[in-house]
């Protein structure tokens, strides 16, 4: 790699697994010293044992404030943080009528005010002129039925990164988005247990597949580097061309696995 975030300080949730470890592994590829932070102590322990020194672990979950404060102090310890990446979430599945206030809530609480929780405290430990990137989705800027909560709450991701970056922009801290489609994670693991549901994704993005946690990483440390020195209040779709067609018709494919009706 080319080094580009050589002698930084970054700070990643959701880091365990998935598209936030893809982040984390690129980062340190690019140069970086890495806090992990996720509920997934296993996860992180794995994370750590493949890159000593490179990485500090922290149990954080992002709906809990002080976790936060916590994991971003860790980088006063090393000077102060440069980066930080909002990437804690999860999706979630229930028609409007059947959803209960608790579903709701946890879905908002962990993709919206997590990402909320997540900038305040990095803004407040970051050095000025660093870069806060969150993850964003495709489903911030395309429905899907079956998917208010989640739909809803990636969308104020989108719409919090522009005030944000508004905000910071005085200190020179960049704040960006990054929206991906679907992504191969354990995450995502549901969508291949639906028939035909990712035959759908793939129809409908313009190069004809889904995305791995590289492809999401790429962006994220273009964004974290001084190549995207006067890139703010962006939010970039990594959905290889999804949003130009139509979402897959998942209320189909719950359907579709339900038992007819005995007559």
């Amino acid at each position: 790699m080319s080094g580009r975030l050589e002698g930084q300080i970054a700070a990643v949730t959701g880091a365990a697994s998935g598209i936030g470890r893809g982040i984390v592994e690129r980062f340190i590829a690019e140069g970086a010293q890495v806090i992990a932070g996720d509920i997934d102590d296993r996860g992180l322990a794995a994370l750590s044992d493949r890159y000593p020194g490179q990485v500090e672990t922290v149990h954080c979950d992002v709906t809990v404030e002080a976790d936060l404060e916590a994991m971003m102090s860790a980088a006063d310890a090393r000077g102060g943080l440069h980066i930080a990446v909002a990437n804690a979430g999860k999706g979630g599945f229930a028609p409007i009528v059947d959803q209960s206030l608790d579903q709701w809530k946890e879905i908002i609480d962990l993709c919206l005010t997590g990402v909320f929780l997540t900038v305040k405290h990095a803004a407040r430990h970051m050095r000025d002129g660093g870069s806060i990137i969150n993850i964003a989705s495709l489903n911030a800027i395309q429905p899907s039925a079956g998917m208010s909560a989640y739909c809803a709450a990636k969308a104020g991701v989108a719409m919090f990164t522009q005030v944000a970056a508004m905000e910071l922009g005085a200190r020179q801290i960049r704040v960006n988005a990054i929206a991906p489609g679907l992504v191969e994670t354990n995450a995502s693991a549901a969508f291949w247990s639906l028939p035909g549901v990712v035959e759908e994704f793939v129809e409908n993005t313009t190069l004809g597949r889904f995305a791995s946690p590289g492809d999401v990483a790429a962006v994220a440390a273009f964004l974290a580097s001084s190549d995207a020195s006067f890139v703010s209040g962006s939010c970039y779709s990594v959905d290889g061309g999804a949003a130009t067609k139509r979402y897959p018709d998942l209320p189909g494919a719950f359907a579709r696995l339900m038992p007819p009706a005995s007559p």
